[in-house]
């Protein structure tokens, strides 16, 4: 807590991590002076930081819920979180990162983008936090990189590719999204979605089951649908193939109309084909 009385978040680097960015002393705080301008309703406000030869501490603002894994993890908290919270939650990421790679003087690739990493406040509002691993995007170079991130999360062509770009953010982004709808990370999911062996089941075995029924709310089974297909999309092996975070943060917005035939029916495979909700997929 601050003297003045406002709690907030503390993280502290590594000392391996802090004699580096010592050593670079003065690109290093112009770079943090670049994070402060950062001004998004989803982001994680960095208040400051407190550089010593010893330590760096970044401050931040504080989150009351946790993270959105801790959440899900949890079954009362879980259940807490119901569909619209979910839906919402998934959107606010969205625009966050759309922010990150469209809206900044210099694009922001994230780079660890997880339910660890996305923040809820005392509404179950999320917020991204976390750009310890964070790239400024110089679109006049490779982006050459080793590979880091959080294992499970990290675009299939890093490992051959181990070259950065926003398409990785989409990736990590849909990971997330399936997550938050199905209350456990996907790996079966992502192993055979885009294979020929794609699992022809009802979508509604996906569901978190500790939530009742979307049916249940006006318009949340159409919302799910369309979250749905857009986190398919985000997750193409074929990193050109994704659509752009801001092309799937207006997509979410879209009003749709009501479900032609019964939610309980429709099939994964319908979703990949987009049978049901057309998201006209653009990417760059």
């Amino acid at each position: 807590m601050l003297p003045i009385g406002k709690v907030v978040a503390l993280k502290k680097l590594h000392s391996s991590e802090a004699a580096k960015w010592v050593a670079l002393n003065e690109s290093f705080q112009n770079e943090i002076e670049m994070l402060k301008e950062i001004r998004h309703k989803n982001i994680v406000k960095l208040l400051g930081y407190c550089l010593h030869k010893r330590c760096m501490f970044l401050i931040y603002e504080y989150m009351e819920s946790g993270s959105l894994f801790w959440v899900l993890s949890n079954d009362t908290e879980a259940e807490e979180l119901k569909w619209n919270k979910r839906l919402n939650v998934i959107n606010r990421v969205a625009q966050a990162l759309s922010y990150l790679h469209h809206d900044c003087n210099m694009p922001i690739i994230h780079r660890d983008v997880t339910t660890n990493n996305i923040l809820l406040d005392s509404n179950l509002d999320a917020f991204l936090p976390d750009f310890g691993v964070a790239r400024f995007l110089d679109v006049e170079s490779s982006n050459h990189t080793v590979v880091r991130g959080t294992y499970g999360y990290i675009a299939p062509e890093l490992a051959y590719t181990m070259v950065v770009t926003e398409k990785c953010d989409v990736y990590c982004f849909g990971v997330v999204a399936l997550e938050t709808i199905m209350g456990k990370h996907p790996r079966e999911l992502l192993n055979d979605i885009w294979s020929k062996s794609t699992p022809n089941v009802a979508i509604k075995e996906w569901l978190d089951m500790r939530l009742r029924s979307p049916l249940t709310q006006n318009g949340v089974a159409q919302r799910i649908v369309v979250a749905l297909t857009l986190a398919f999309a985000c997750i193409h092996p074929n990193p050109t193939a994704r659509p752009t975070m801001q092309h799937v943060s207006i997509q979410l917005l879209v009003p749709r109309p009501g479900l032609e035939i019964s939610f309980n029916e429709i099939l994964v495979e319908q979703i990949l084909r987009q049978e049901i909700y057309r998201v006209n997929i653009i990417s760059e």
